[in-house]
C-alpha cells in the first residue's frame, strides 16, 4: 500500500513535471524575432477581441451569486474564445499540430480501450518511428476543419453527427483499402460484425465517429484552436515546420518499409543499397513487433459468407487439410469451434 503509494505521488510529479516542461517551451517559442507585421496584428487583433468580450462578459458576472456567478464565468469564457475564433484563420500551422497531437492521442486511446475492452497490450503505431498513427491525425483534422466550417455556417448538432459520421466512415474506407490494395495488409476488419458495410466500414462505429465529431466541434475544437492560436514568431514557424518535415519522413519511410516487406514477400531483391539498408534494419522482424496488429498476406483473416472466422492454414488439423486438398468440404465443428472461439 506505501508503495503504491509512493508510485502515484512520483507519477503525479513526472506529469506535473512534463506538463510544466511544455508549458515553459511553448512560451519560449512565442518569444524571439517576430513575422511579419501583417500576420502579427491579425492575430495581436482576434486575441484583443478575445479579451475584450472577456472582460465584458466577467464583469457582468460579477454581479451574479453563487451557482449563477459559476456558470455566468463559464459562459464569458466561451464567448471569448467564440470571440476569437471568428478572427482565426486555418493554416498550416494549426493543421501540422493538430495532426501531431491527434496521432498521439488516438493511438493512447486505442491502446487504452483495446486494454480495457479485451485485455490486449500491442504496439499499434501506424508509423515506423515515433507513437504515431495518422488514421487519427488525418481524423482529427478534418474533423477540426469540418467543425470550424460548421460552426461559421451555425449547423445544428444533427448536422454535424450526419457530417462526422460520413467522413469517419471515407476515411475508415480508403485507409483500409489502400492498405489492401497497396500492400496486401490490413489492421482491422468489421467482416465479422452482423452490421458490417464493407470491409472497414460499420454501422455502429459511424455512430461512434458521429458521437466523436459532434463533441470534437462543440468541446474540444474551439478550445483546441484557441490555445494554439496564430504563429508570430519565427520559433514557432520554425518549429512546425521541423515537426512537418519530420512527419513527412516518417510517413515515406513507413511506405517504403511497407513497400519493400511486400516485395520480400514475392521474392523481390533489394535493388540498390538503399533497399538492402532498409531490409536490414526494418526487417520482417521488426515489421511484425512493430506493427502487432497488421497482418500481411496470408496471415490477414479470411471469413465465410455468415462471417465466421476461418482457420489459418498451421491452425488446421491434418484431416481438414488432407479434405481441402482433395476439394472436400471441411466439417462444420470446425466453423463451429471457430465461432464460439470469437
Amino acid at each position: 500500500m506505501f508503495l503504491s503509494l509512493i508510485f502515484v505521488v512520483f507519477l503525479f510529479a513526472v506529469i506535473q513535471g512534463f506538463v510544466r516542461v511544455v508549458v515553459f517551451f511553448w512560451e519560449w517559442l512565442s518569444g524571439g524575432d517576430c513575422l511579419a507585421r501583417e500576420r502579427v496584428e491579425q492575430a495581436e487583433s482576434a486575441l484583443d477581441h478575445s479579451e475584450s468580450v472577456l472582460a465584458r462578459e466577467l464583469a457582468q458576472a460579477e454581479s451574479r451569486r453563487g451557482l449563477s456567478r459559476l456558470f455566468a464565468r463559464w459562459r464569458a469564457s466561451n464567448e471569448a474564445v467564440d470571440e476569437y475564433l471568428d478572427h482565426l484563420h486555418i493554416g498550416w500551422y494549426q493543421v501540422i499540430i493538430i495532426f501531431f497531437l491527434g496521432s498521439m492521442a488516438g493511438l493512447l486511446i486505442e491502446e487504452v480501450w483495446m486494454l480495457a475492452t479485451s485485455g490486449l497490450t500491442q504496439s499499434r503505431p501506424g508509423l515506423v518511428w515515433g507513437p504515431f498513427s495518422p488514421l487519427y491525425g488525418f481524423g482529427a483534422v478534418f474533423l477540426t476543419i469540418l467543425s470550424f466550417f460548421l460552426r461559421r455556417k451555425n449547423a445544428k448538432g444533427w448536422q454535424v453527427f450526419l457530417a462526422s459520421a460520413v467522413v469517419g466512415g471515407a476515411l475508415e474506407q480508403l485507409a483500409g483499402w489502400s492498405m489492401s490494395t497497396l500492400f496486401d495488409a490490413e489492421s482491422w476488419t468489421y467482416l465479422h460484425l452482423p452490421d458490417h458495410i464493407s470491409q472497414w466500414v460499420a454501422w455502429r462505429f459511424l455512430l461512434i465517429w458521429g458521437l466523436l465529431g459532434l463533441v470534437w466541434c462543440r468541446a474540444v475544437t474551439p478550445r483546441l484552436l484557441y490555445q494554439i492560436g496564430m504563429p508570430t514568431t519565427r520559433r514557432q514557424a520554425v518549429f512546425v515546420t521541423l515537426v512537418a518535415l519530420y512527419l513527412v519522413a516518417d510517413v515515406t519511410m513507413t511506405l517504403v518499409c511497407f513497400d519493400r516487406k511486400t516485395e520480400r514477400d514475392a521474392g523481390i531483391p533489394p535493388a540498390n543499397a538503399f533497399e538492402e539498408w532498409v531490409d536490414t534494419n526494418y526487417s520482417d522482424e521488426f515489421i511484425a513487433g512493430r506493427f502487432q496488429n497488421l497482418k500481411i498476406g496470408e496471415n490477414r483473416d479470411k471469413f465465410d459468407e455468415h462471417g465466421n472466422l476461418l482457420p489459418k492454414e498451421w491452425e488446421k488439423k491434418p484431416e481438414e487439410k488432407d479434405a481441402g486438398e482433395r476439394g472436400e468440404p471441411e466439417e462444420q465443428g470446425a466453423g463451429e469451434k471457430t465461432e464460439m472461439g470469437e
